[in-house]
């Protein structure tokens, strides 16, 4: 059974990136086919965060709003690529400053264990649903930084604009064992991944697109096939595989990382190290809910090897080998504060297809929390998969900054292409 609209408009969303939780308020454009939304910054808090070793955080970029029930309540959701299953925190705890109240709405359906959206449509759920003592259907969401959330699942209307309305399967969680205060300026989370359950999957979306800008600038999120960027975009095809495998997601978009490049310097690495192994270890995923870049262990070796090599004489390490910036990035530098970054070698992540290049800015994060006397501190944005707990490579969104990235659903491939945000943003009327 569907529970999405029949015709699925293209949905223009402008976005505002930086290290900060995004809210957004819905206004619909003159134009018929799209929707615009101007946004709001809300500045996360990271007092409680150890200088040296900065907890991992999920899901702390991307935000949408629109609204959820009969009548409309106001949410905001966090866009995750790499998440199936859409959830709202549906009972108000001490950490929590948002909730959708399904008791306020008429049209929340919750969904009994019997019911086959609990026993077949789940099958793509890493953790398996359990019937409550309500009969009603329990599922369980976890990520890498140790929190889950619980709760049941539910059919409620979601609604983004005046022009797309759907029924929506979604997980109305009333239980959250995470401490960030990403949470606290969140109602909840949008799954885009291809599992059955994904906000994507559901709407039957052919494809998504979207430009990070760098900084506080202004971005674009199209839902839909709509304008992109055409014969300019390079395209990897996504791998699928059909038998389950203990180290391998199924549902993520999985491409073939083929190389890396320092410079015009390959790491000497065999091809076989970016390959999954027997048990799915070892494959690349793409993820706009994750920040930064992880590589397992050895590649990561090997990258952080090169580049201290090709900057030894321009960039001062930081001498500290206790710091871990966010527990996985270990190489950091000390740069005189006034002063801005020496020309660096990029950093060319290849695909099958395609190729990632990665220069400038992008490959330094300043840890403002960290200045060292009259020096700031900068760490390298690639972090070790191996001490993040993963077996993985994993592309995060500060790598997508000024990429035209296309999700291509209907072709089983994802375009990318490098491009001015700002610019792609004023071709597509959404700033002046």
């Amino acid at each position: 059974m569907s529970y999405s609209s029949i015709n699925i408009p293209l949905l223009l969303l402008s976005l505002k990136l930086s290290l900060f939780i995004i809210s957004l308020q819905i206004q619909t454009c003159d134009a018929s086919n799209f929707i615009t939304l101007p946004l709001k910054i809300q500045t996360l808090s990271q007092n409680s965060l150890s200088p040296n070793k900065l907890t991992f955080q999920h899901n702390v970029t991307l935000t949408v709003s629109l609204t959820v029930g009969t009548p409309p309540q106001k949410v905001t959701m966090v866009l995750d690529t790499g998440s199936e299953l859409s959830w709202l925190h549906c009972k108000k705890l001490p950490n929590l400053n948002f909730i959708f109240n399904p008791h306020l709405s008429s049209s929340y359906t919750p969904t009994p264990c019997t019911s086959p959206i609990c026993t077949t449509q789940t099958r793509d759920l890493t953790n398996p649903p359990s019937c409550d003592a309500n009969k009603l259907c329990h599922v369980i969401v976890s990520y890498a930084d140790s929190s889950s959330m619980e709760g049941n699942l539910a059919i409620e209307t979601f609604s983004i604009g005046a022009s797309l309305q759907s029924k929506l399967i979604f997980g109305c969680m009333d239980t959250d064992t995470s401490s960030g205060d990403e949470d606290s300026k969140t109602t909840g989370l949008i799954g885009m991944n291809l599992g059955t359950l994904s906000f994507s999957n559901q709407l039957k979306l052919p494809k998504f697109s979207y430009c990070i800008s760098g900084k506080d600038s202004t971005g674009v999120l199209v839902l839909g096939d709509g304008p992109g960027l055409g014969s300019s975009l390079h395209y990897t095809p996504l791998i699928k595989k059909t038998t389950r495998l203990p180290y391998f997601n199924r549902v993520a978009y999985t491409v073939q990382l083929e190389g890396i490049k320092v410079g015009e310097k390959w790491l000497t690495i065999p091809k076989s190290v970016f390959l999954p192994d027997h048990s799915g270890a070892g494959q690349t995923m793409i993820d706009s809910g994750t920040q930064f870049t992880f590589l397992l262990g050895s590649v990561y070796t090997a990258l952080k090897n090169e580049f201290a090599l090709q900057t030894k004489n321009i960039l001062k390490p930081l001498g500290d080998p206790k710091f871990v910036f966010q527990g996985t990035m270990d190489m950091c530098f000390r740069v005189p504060v006034g002063s801005g970054l020496p020309a660096l070698p990029a950093v060319t992540m290849v695909f099958d297809g395609a190729e990632m290049r990665v220069a400038g800015e992008k490959l330094l994060y300043k840890v403002s929390e960290a200045a060292k006397g009259n020096d700031w501190v900068y760490c390298f944005t690639f972090g070790n998969s191996d001490l993040l707990g993963i077996q993985a490579f994993l592309i995060g969104h500060h790598h997508q900054q000024n990429l035209w990235m296309e999700y291509d659903l209907v072709n089983s491939r994802i375009g990318f292409a490098d491009t001015n945000c700002n610019l792609a943003s004023q071709r597509l009327g959404l700033v002046s």
